[in-house]
């Protein structure tokens, strides 16, 4: 007879947002669950650890209850002891509910994506099917988000060395599908409000839940079925924002197709339109505003480098697909969060496929024959932005004197 798998929830959050006040709480109040948890501590000491079995109460023949994974992030060079550990608890058929408490400087996505091996959802042959990912709980701290997105007394202002405290906010904000919003009562009513509408824009679908003290009907995080790690990825705000670009150009939803020449298959990506600049801007009351920026001509990268070296302060999030003119056969994706901005290789160009793959997509998609180039074929550069007082026509301006002519 098969186990029943074991629910999972995931707590993320930056350092002193409140998981493990929040862990302590679930810990002393659930009814109806023998919990193990999980605590990722990146000293060399799992404070952690010690604290939640102090704060509930647990003696020592419990004590195996809590197992401290350390030295490292469970998101990046732990991800195989964590699996092991779920594995290990699991087998040992006295728990009925798993707690994750991730270090503050981990990203939730790789977490999961580890997590989901072990569900039996992707098909890794020889994994031992037994656990589900319930809810990935997002703990943040309403004072620190005033600070970083609100009052201007940006903690980025500090030497942060590797971690770029406001992209790690952003990324966890991002992945989750709950956002338990603490320390509520040390912002105002009006911080408060302006706080919610930046996390909205960043995140449109999580429920998010106010506390104080991370006090929280426990429903809302055990037990809760809400986990989709595809709905999950797919409500991330930057690609709301392109799904509304596209249907603002009369797009009905249809895919990129990019061409990987080694791995034999298509890269999808969001198509477009050809047209210089795509209008679609919004802007609340706050100051809050979005709009994609789209041409059909590459960037200079190093006029591009020079601009991120200088990257407007009011941009909270972009992310997007570029086209540089010293490679019209790679396809790259541009993503920033604060002050951390990358690009990397996303597949080729459609346009680079053989001329029957090409035909038989513009024969097979309509909506791709459309808005195919004649002579640019599929590449273009199309980023989405997320920012606070966005100086919107500085930006374009600023970005076109990074494109050149395609050499094509």
């Amino acid at each position: 007879m098969k186990n029943k798998l074991i629910p999972v929830t995931l707590l993320t959050g930056y350092l002193g947002a409140g998981k493990t006040t929040l862990l302590n709480y679930i810990l002393n109040n659930q009814k109806g669950y023998k919990v193990a948890v999980i605590v990722n501590d990146i000293g060399e000491v799992n404070i952690d650890a010690s604290l939640i079995e102090k704060g509930a109460g647990i003696v020592e023949e419990d004590k195996g209850s809590v197992v401290p994974l350390q030295n490292g992030c469970i998101c990046c060079n732990l991800k195989t002891d964590l699996m092991n550990q779920i594995i290990s608890l699991a087998n040992q058929n006295k728990y009925d509910y798993i707690l994750i408490e991730a270090s503050g400087i981990c990203e939730p996505m790789p977490i999961a994506q580890t997590i989901e091996m072990l569900s039996g959802n992707t098909g890794d042959r020889g994994i031992p099917v037994v656990c589900k990912l319930d809810n990935i709980v997002a703990v943040v701290d309403a004072l620190r988000l005033v600070d970083e997105f609100g009052s201007g007394n940006s903690l980025l202002k500090k030497d942060l060395e590797e971690h770029d405290i406001e992209a790690l906010l952003i990324q966890q904000i991002e992945f989750c599908n709950t956002i338990l919003l603490n320390k509520t009562d040390l912002v105002t009513p009006e911080q408060l409000v302006e706080v919610k509408a930046v996390i909205r824009k960043l995140q449109p679908s999580a429920k998010i839940i106010e506390t104080q003290k991370a006090v929280v009907d426990l429903k809302e995080v055990l037990g809760t079925g809400a986990f989709d790690f595809e709905k999950v990825y797919s409500t991330a705000g930057w690609i709301k924002e392109l799904e509304e670009h596209d249907e603002d150009d009369d797009d009905d939803e249809h895919e990129e197709h990019h061409h990987e020449h080694d791995e034999h298959h298509e890269h999808h990506e969001h198509h477009h339109h050809d047209h210089e600049h795509g209008e679609h801007n919004h802007v609340d009351e706050f100051g809050i505003s979005t709009f994609v920026y789209q041409v059909r001509r590459p960037f200079d990268r190093m006029k591009l480098e020079n601009f991120a070296s200088n990257w407007p302060a009011t941009v909270i999030r972009s992310k997007g697909i570029v086209w540089f003119s010293d490679d019209n056969d790679a396809a790259y994706v541009l993503e920033q969060a604060g002050k951390q901005i990358t690009a990397g290789y996303s597949g080729d160009w459609m346009a680079t496929a053989p001329k029957a793959q090409i035909k038989r997509a513009l024969a097979s998609d309509p909506e791709f024959a459309k808005n195919w180039d004649e002579k640019y074929g599929d590449r273009m550069v199309k980023l989405v932005f997320i920012g606070r007082n966005m100086d919107k026509k500085k930006i374009v301006s600023d970005l076109d004197a990074c494109t050149v002519e395609p050499a094509l």
